[in-house]
């Protein structure tokens, strides 16, 4: 049975403290976790998880995660600005992204992040935007049926 990180009576008083609505963040647990995931990958030594800014824009959180060796995939100008606002820089960015505005590119490029290309049409794009890095990233689909369109996965 999953017991809550905090009792009823301290989240009663947090919230006659502070105006809801709130999230509420169980530091410990996060960090906790990430090192299992570091661990269960341990065997590589150049593995490095990239946490989704898009799943939690938390300041707070990329912090903490940041704390804990991860990077921070970035999808959009926002979330680029936001990673390089909490600290993050080069490597410690990747940039996924789909229907990849010029500016998004150029700035991921600008900011040292690893590019990860969607497909092959996006390395004439990405040299005509910004160059090619020395350092890039690829998405692979191990699927049979490879085909380039507008559908999500």
């Amino acid at each position: 049975m999953k017991r809550p990180f905090i009792g009823k009576s301290e989240l009663d008083r947090l919230c006659r403290k502070v105006p809801t609505p709130f999230h509420l963040y169980d530091e410990s647990t996060i960090r906790k976790r990430t090192r299992r995931l570091k661990a269960a990958f341990s065997w590589n030594r150049d593995f490095r998880e990239y946490f989704a800014v898009k799943a939690n824009p938390n300041p707070a959180l990329l912090r903490i995660l940041m704390s804990e060796g991860c990077g921070l995939d970035c999808s959009s100008y926002t979330e680029l600005l936001l990673s390089g606002a909490v600290g993050a820089e080069g490597h410690d960015i990747m940039f996924s992204s789909n229907v990849t505005p010029e500016a998004d590119m150029r700035l991921a490029t600008e900011m040292g992040g690893l590019i990860n290309l969607d497909d092959i049409s996006h390395i004439d794009f990405l040299d005509r935007v910004s160059g090619i890095p020395e350092s890039i990233c690829l998405r692979f689909n191990p699927g049979n049926g490879f085909t380039i369109g507008n559908s999500i996965m």
